[in-house]
């Protein structure tokens, strides 16, 4: 069953795969909500897995991390891009070769753990360079980095998220750490292993067996886009990054199948949509005009917002929205779409 039938969309998959960041904590900090509908799954016996693109903390300590915040997790249920780039190393390096890293001590640790020697210096002939996430990355880090890729060493990154939340807003990510050595080499990675590449996903999608996973993410860069190339389902939660207005204007590949405000979506079917919205759901009318959408009439606010899609989708419109009704004002007002 799903809510396109009236039922709960978690009854309609064998397995939920999650972010992390922005889904069930900004940084260390639970999201509301998030703790009690893991552990409703977990009370319900249905398989769950957590993929981050966050290479600065190993899968014991992530899972450590979410028990602490009250939400049972085991090592073996955590996939992470540092995890998989040690792994992607491994098989195409020789045991013991030296690999020069860019990050925190965690992505360290998981290159040491497969058998391959971190350095932190271009002098010491590094066979590779793998660059991920860590606050304490500088310029030194960069320009070590930038003379053994350009000796020739391969150049694997974690992921290329450009941000990542936190409670001030968003913060800048691996990506943009990426983009500076981008710049200066004047060409792109050799590997980016993490989200929206399919392979975090793929991973957990296997262990779904002949059942269908479900990917729970809050971008739409690289939670719903390495869903859709995974060949995955996705629910979008309005907890992190992406936004209403990040959603109206969004290409093919970054366009989830379901939005929900938070996680109450995967058990309540009144929380959550699937997008885009077929006809006129629940009484909203949605046209283009000036360039922009219009949005009439009268209804759930969700139901609003698969309107905006359907039509905004087609159309090209992008994320200007009027409202032509009082209604209208105060659902666009709720979606963060006012003025």
């Amino acid at each position: 069953m799903t809510p396109d039938a009236g039922g709960r969309l978690v009854d309609g998959y064998s397995l939920v795969v999650f972010d992390l960041d922005g889904v069930l904590y900004l940084i260390d900090q639970p999201i509301p909500g998030a703790a009690e509908a893991v552990g409703r799954l977990h009370a319900e016996g249905r398989p769950v897995a957590y993929a981050t693109n966050n290479a600065s903390r190993r899968s014991s300590e992530v899972a450590d991390l979410l028990t602490g915040m009250g939400v049972p997790a085991r090592p073996e249920e955590v996939l992470t891009s540092a995890a998989a780039s040690a792994e992607l190393l491994r098989e195409r390096l020789p045991a013991g070769a030296a690999v020069l890293v860019v990050g925190a001590e965690a992505l360290r640790a998981e290159i040491a753990a497969v058998g391959l020697r971190p350095v932190s210096r271009a002098d010491e002939s590094p066979a590779a360079v793998v660059q991920g996430y860590g606050p304490q990355v500088g310029w030194v880090d960069l320009a070590e980095a930038c003379l053994a890729v350009r000796a020739g060493a391969l150049w694997i990154a974690t992921n290329t998220d450009r941000t990542l939340p936190s409670g001030r807003g968003p913060l800048p990510g691996n990506g943009s750490l990426v983009a500076a050595l981008r710049t200066a080499l004047d060409r792109e990675p050799d590997v980016v292993v993490g989200k929206p590449e399919p392979a975090l996903f793929g991973t957990a999608a296997r262990r779904a067996g002949q059942g269908r996973a479900l990917v729970v993410g809050d971008r739409l860069d690289t939670d719903i886009e390495g869903a859709r190339r995974a060949g995955l389902d996705s629910l979008l939660v309005l907890t992190g990054v992406s936004g209403v207005p990040d959603l109206l204007a969004a290409p093919p590949q970054r366009r989830p199948t379901y939005v929900s405000f938070d996680l109450a979506g995967l058990f309540d079917p009144a929380a959550v949509v699937r997008v885009p919205g077929a006809g006129v759901p629940g009484g909203w009318s949605t046209t283009v005009r000036d360039g922009g959408l219009e949005l009439a009439g009268a209804g759930r606010t969700l139901d609003a917002l698969a309107a905006l899609c359907a039509v905004g989708w087609a159309a090209g419109a992008g994320s200007r929205v009027r409202p032509a009704s009082p209604e209208a004002d105060a659902a666009l007002s709720a979606l963060g779409l006012a003025g």
